[in-house]
């Protein structure tokens, strides 16, 4: 069995394998990282021959640390990254590369439609009516998303949202409330199959997912990073959060929303969650812009679009592709039975 890994801002790393007795063994560890001194290499293969098949990534990864010499130096891989490679190999999980990707620039919608296509999407994926695919939004109108789970009056200032025309949607997946306007975000969602993440926790998965955005912001000379759970930062502060959903067919949805020019009055009126987060961070003044992509690129948001998009093609090409009518209809129907309705909205009140 063969499997591998490639560290979100790391190096590559490779595991052979075979399973007997419910067992791994012959087990051998290769890459491009780097590890001194050498005899750490066969201390981390001695760990893992004969652990149990069934152990998870973070068993395996707790092995591999209490063997390492006390002098191990390891660069461009963890201890924790060799269990993902390994649970990869032994539950046959792919790779972005084994994939031929539908990619769409879609239409202008407005948010309880982008919403709505974001289930309709993961579940044609998880039928097996529509590859992996990755959708890059446009909003024809400002938009409040609130989490699955979080409650409706805690989140949302309903004075604020009609004072600005702001549509308030609840999304499948889970997180915290976000604020969105028209030319001010760049938001995109992946739809994939679970083979995809197999072997990953939810947090291996979130930055595994997102780490072609991060290749992307550094070839912008954005010094990003992922901060667990689901932050994109850099040292100028938060950039965009992601959120996912898998659905019973195994399919997932992961979705991101990266802030490019966002008024922060305009937010603190419409969501109230924000105002409290900005009085913890010792904020005194709603008045301050915060722009993180226009201002650390100098870019307009459509060039740095299509530069993102730029690095997802050369690492995994893809093919230009639109929501299919079928798709839009469905996502209609789900929009007068689910999406508008009190019930979905204020499910947690």
């Amino acid at each position: 069995m063969h499997g591998e890994y490639k560290v979100p801002g790391g190096k590559l790393v490779v595991v052979d394998l075979e399973e007997v007795d419910g067992k791994i063994a012959n087990f051998q560890l290769a890459g491009d990282f780097f590890l001194e001194p050498d005899e750490a290499l066969d201390a981390i293969n001695a760990a893992v021959e004969g652990l149990p098949a069934s152990a998870p990534a973070s068993r395996i990864g707790e092995a591999v640390r209490e063997a390492l010499p006390a002098d191990a130096n390891l660069l461009g891989f963890t201890p924790e990254s060799v269990g993902v490679a390994v649970r990869r190999a032994l539950r046959h999980a792919s790779s972005f590369e084994d994939y031929d990707w539908s990619i769409i620039i879609d239409d202008a919608r407005e948010p309880i439609e982008h919403v709505a296509l974001d289930e309709v999407l993961t579940r044609e994926v998880g039928e097996g009516r529509r590859g992996p695919t990755l959708r890059f939004w446009s909003l024809s109108k400002a938009g409040a998303y609130i989490g699955s789970f979080q409650s409706y009056r805690n989140e949302i200032d309903g004075d604020g949202a009609r004072k600005h025309d702001v549509q308030v949607v609840r999304r499948i997946t889970g997180g915290g409330a976000m604020f969105a306007e028209a030319d001010n975000v760049i938001t995109y969602s992946l739809y994939v199959p679970g083979e995809l993440v197999r072997g990953m926790s939810f947090a291996e998965s979130y930055e595994f997912l997102d780490s072609w955005v991060l290749e992307g912001l550094r070839e912008l000379g954005i010094d990003a990073r992922y901060e667990p759970l689901n932050d994109i930062t850099s040292p100028e502060g938060k950039i965009g959060g992601a959120a996912q959903k898998r659905l019973g067919s195994g399919a997932v949805l992961h979705h991101a929303t990266m802030s490019y020019d966002i008024d922060a009055d305009k937010m603190l009126e419409v969501l109230r969650i924000g105002r409290e987060k900005l009085s913890d961070k010792g904020t005194t003044s709603a008045k301050k812009r915060v722009d993180p992509l226009r201002s650390q690129t100098g870019m307009p948001r459509d060039d740095v679009q299509a530069s993102l998009l730029g690095t997802f093609r050369r690492l995994y090409g893809g093919t230009d592709d639109t929501v299919r009518p079928e798709e839009l209809a469905e996502a209609q129907e789900l929009i007068e039975t689910k999406f508008s309705q009190e019930k979905w909205l204020r499910r947690v009140v």
